[in-house]
């Protein structure tokens, strides 16, 4: 977590607690000064008030703490919500990605022989040289550039994470069997459509920015735009 959310998170901390204290000794007063005028009154002693005074009964007393404690609660909640999902609106996944520079991207594609996958974006780096369709052109919707193009790492089909197999060259679901080619479409098993994607852009540096902030739906069932049988065993077994 960066120094900046830990900075957020107890500024948060302590606006609550002073908010809290303030309140803890407001209402004790009050609770004090009531009660005392009603003892008195009970005594026979005249104390006139400013203002009218209410005893406070126990009731009252506890179902106030309890009002209390929730909105406490809350703003405690919501304080750590904040901190922690600062990082996320600052670099992390569903912001834009710097994923590292086209040639070195590349490089280790070529020499892994498997997509280059980044953890924080949660996306996996494909290369792509595949021919458009009427339906379906990956660079006219921003899906791929200099020949690259990112894969969002979750089956369609219920969520799970999706790795590459070495030996078929595709990735293949370990949950329920869904297998999609490198390109991410859809060849065999009960998802619905083809891997989800994001957008991508390579600036004037070669830098690869991947924007993760919106999900892009795979294409539909029958998109085989690279044309690629498994190019050998399956590492999961066909569903």
């Amino acid at each position: 977590m960066s120094t900046l959310a830990l900075s957020t998170g107890l500024w948060a901390a302590l606006i609550v607690l002073l908010a809290l204290n303030i309140f803890a000794i407001v209402f004790g007063l009050s609770f004090l000064r009531a009660n005392k005028a009603a003892q008195a009154q009970a005594a026979g002693t005249a104390i006139t008030p400013s203002k009218p005074v209410k005893a406070v009964s126990r009731r009252d007393f506890f179902r106030t703490s309890l009002i209390v404690s929730f909105a406490v609660f809350a703003a405690e909640f919501g304080g750590a919500t904040i901190a922690f999902l600062w990082p996320n609106l600052k670099g992390g996944f569903g912001s834009v990605i710097a994923a590292g520079n086209i040639d070195d991207i590349r490089a280790e594609i070529a020499d892994t022989g498997a997509p280059a996958y980044n953890g924080t974006g949660r996306f996996y780096l494909v290369p792509y040289a595949g021919t458009p369709t009427s339906d379906v052109d990956y660079a006219a919707n921003q899906l791929t550039a200099e020949g690259i193009m990112p894969l969002y790492q979750l089956c369609v089909h219920l969520g799970c994470r999706v790795p590459f197999c070495g030996s078929s060259k595709w990735f293949e679901c370990p949950c329920h069997g869904s297998k999609y080619n490198e390109a991410g479409e859809y060849q065999l098993g009960p998802a619905p459509r083809g891997m989800d994607r994001f957008k991508i852009t390579v600036d004037g540096g070669g830098n690869v920015l991947v924007d993760t902030s919106e999900v892009v739906l795979g294409p539909p069932r029958g998109t085989d735009t690279i044309d690629q049988p498994p190019q050998g065993a399956f590492c999961v077994a066909a569903g």
